[in-house]
């Protein structure tokens, strides 16, 4: 399979010239050891922990383990043996140089407790995701912020998909594996991503006696994508309580399944809502929970809008982590059911953002008056240019501060 340049890269070899250990966490399968052997090739020694032998060697006899695999290493899995991480901290105190030890965890619960305790100060983490959409064309890497400059560059170095193109992303998914893969492929796929993530990372990131309640949960948690989590209702869809809920939904996030996208908040703005929203960070793993079997039927179904916006957030998301900056975004609704889906904070500056299955949303833009009370007092920020991300077929104006942004251009 033809390897696609990960907008990461930049960022992973920056960090490994300024820390004596890297960590790279994401969810499972989405390309953490196929990128960093990529950037290894020739100038580290290999080993992962799913080897029994490694496994049992690093575990048992730690020491032993790092005077029979020398640095520069990549260490694959390393949440399998923890008790590795306290002789690594010992080596790169006596001798280590920056970039000596590369590692790659799939959870973040257990995995990050112990790296904090152990190696605070000497490690560099970054989270990876499946595939963007700009790394699926080939654009180069860049926090997506709605200023004009960056727009127009975007229009011009992008194509604008068509619809039915667009949903078949959204519907594909980002994992690696299912690129350019068949509909059997992706239902096989997905059926036993599932499969192990049930009976290996739930097991490992909590107590969860009954799998089948806790794939419901996650069918139901699935059903909220792109919307505000109500834990009750949540919790009687997968028939468990409101905390069990809550705990799971936590669960998912260290997974690095969902991501919470908590509301904005400002002292000006006092009838905000409080609660996340719920996005999955894969799509296609959301569109096979919930038994959408194709992109045209996920298209025209009642939960199109949501899968857009998910999609929508997600690339965001992914062009902030690829650069190694921690997303700035929010959103925000008020008592009133008034909403601005997006909401992205950089340098004292709001840029608000709509998302709509429509081509010419035209008074969308409106809403963003409700930002005003930002402006004033002393904590005041200034609202910048935004716009309205939907289905146009260019990027055009709507007035002096947004523009109708494509969904492809993200």
């Amino acid at each position: 399979m033809m390897y696609i340049k990960r907008h990461l890269e930049a960022t992973i070899e920056k960090l490994s010239g300024c820390f004596k250990v890297l960590l790279v966490t994401g969810p499972r399968q989405v390309g953490k050891t196929t990128l960093l052997r990529k950037l290894a090739e020739g100038n580290r020694t290999y080993v992962t922990m799913d080897d029994i032998n490694v496994r049992s060697l690093a575990m048992t006899e730690p020491a032993l383990f790092l005077q029979r695999y020398k640095p520069p290493l990549l260490i694959d899995e390393i949440q399998m043996a923890p008790k590795l991480l306290p002789y690594i901290k010992m080596y790169v105190d006596e001798q280590g140089n920056n970039g000596d030890f590369w590692l790659t965890g799939s959870h973040a619960f257990d995995l990050m407790e112990n790296v904090t305790e152990s190696l605070a100060g000497r490690m560099g983490i970054v989270n990876l995701l499946g595939f963007s959409h700009a790394e699926l064309t080939g654009r180069s890497a860049g926090a997506f912020v709605p200023e004009d400059k960056q727009l127009l560059q975007r229009a011009h170095e992008a194509e604008v998909l068509p619809m039915s193109d667009l949903f078949e992303r959204i519907w594909r998914g980002s994992m690696p594996a299912l690129n350019n893969a068949t509909e059997q492929d992706w239902n096989c796929y997905y059926s036993s991503y599932v499969q192990t993530f049930l009976q290996r990372d739930v097991r490992a990131l909590t107590q969860v006696n009954d799998e089948l309640q806790f794939y419901r949960f996650l069918c139901a948690a699935a059903s909220y994508t792109g919307s505000m989590v109500n834990y009750a209702a949540l919790a009687k869809e997968a028939e468990i309580t409101a905390p069990t809920a809550k705990q799971w939904l936590k669960v998912l996030v260290a997974a690095g399944l969902v991501y919470l996208l908590e509301p904005f908040v400002h002292p000006n703005l006092k009838y905000a809502v409080k609660a996340p929203k719920v996005y999955f960070t894969d799509t296609g793993l959301a569109a096979y929970l919930l038994r959408w079997s194709n992109a045209s039927i996920l298209e025209v179904g009642a939960m199109a809008a949501n899968f857009l916006d998910t999609w929508a957030v997600m690339e965001i998301y992914k062009s902030f982590s690829n650069c190694g900056q921690v997303p700035p975004l929010g959103y925000y609704r008020d008592f009133n059911s008034r909403e601005v889906e997006l909401l992205i904070s950089v340098n004292g500056c709001v840029h608000p953002l709509a998302i709509r299955k429509s081509s010419c949303p035209a008074k969308e833009v409106k809403k963003f008056d409700i930002l005003q009370p930002i402006t004033e007092g002393a904590r005041a920020m200034q609202v910048g240019s935004g716009g309205v991300v939907c289905l146009a077929g260019d990027l055009l104006p709507i007035d002096a501060k947004n523009w109708y942004i494509p969904a492809g251009l993200l």
